[in-house]
């Protein structure tokens, strides 16, 4: 069995969803530990994984939505409930976010051998997060526009360093979103985004009988390991967004960003 891949489904797990960047983190590893970055194919199972999470965290929500949105094309009075337009508002921004995503796709990949500009995007979370001590809560409900504003912060996100969920939440906030409303919509937003990241993924891999059998050992433990530790963060992160202290994470990404920095250039490491 490969312990690293249960690490690694450890660690995609729990990064995916805090502020943190889990790109940034596994770039600097590669950069500065020589970590061994898992293949794209077991990348794409921890991918699935966190999703998977992410919809068992939200299927009550998600299944009203889906009914409201879909009833929405029949009955003209669905139109004024909350599914039609955050159903509205996740294509909207889903579309903005593959935009955006596929135009920066070869710079991010090239920046993420950078830890200087890794180091740089950790930095601008960091600032980001701080930022929401300042910001009240709104009360706004989720408009067509919110899913533009949003999705144009997670395919910004795209960077390595820059957080998808601190991007995403708070631009919500900043679009007039209650707190519960911009975490609630962040990772709405962020299925069809990862599920479509995965889709590329897959058509790049090649044949099934390819991808299973270049699996690591372990590769089932370390996905239930990414599942369990992504539903445990949306718990964290939520209970931190609601009482305004997730801007503790942007200490530790301005931190983790200007060490990341300044050993570079210092070349001690």
């Amino acid at each position: 069995m490969n312990s690293n891949a249960i690490l690694l489904g450890f660690i995609q797990g729990f990064t995916e969803f805090l502020p943190v960047s889990s790109s940034g983190h596994l770039a600097l590893a590669k950069i500065f530990l020589g970590m061994e970055m898992p293949p794209l194919n077991y990348d794409l199972v921890l991918h699935v994984s966190t999703v998977l999470a992410t919809l068992i965290f939200f299927a009550p929500d998600i299944a009203v939505l889906l009914i409201e949105w879909s009833s929405g094309f029949s009955n003209a009075q669905r139109r004024r409930s909350a599914g039609w337009s955050i159903g509205w508002a996740v294509i909207a921004g889903t579309v903005i976010t593959a935009a955006i995503g596929l135009a920066l796709k070869n710079f991010a990949e090239e920046a993420s051998m950078n830890s200087i500009m890794v180091g740089a995007g950790l930095v601008v979370t960091g600032v980001v997060l701080l930022i929401s001590r300042k910001m009240g809560n709104g009360c706004g409900h989720v408009a067509f526009t919110d899913g533009l504003y949003v999705g144009i912060a997670q395919g910004l996100a795209v960077f390595p360093g820059v957080s998808r969920s601190g991007m995403t939440i708070m631009a919500g906030l900043a679009a007039g979103l209650s707190k519960e409303a911009a975490f609630r919509f962040s990772f709405l937003l962020s299925i069809p985004a990862i599920l479509g990241a995965a889709l590329v993924q897959a058509l790049e891999i090649g044949g099934w009988r390819e991808f299973v059998s270049s699996l690591p050992s372990g590769w089932f433990l370390g996905a239930l390991c990414a599942f369990a530790s992504g539903l445990f963060s949306l718990f964290v992160l939520k209970k931190l967004v609601i009482t305004s202290k997730w801007w503790l994470f942007g200490v530790y990404c301005l931190a983790a960003g200007v060490a990341a920095i300044g050993v570079t250039c210092l070349g001690a490491w």
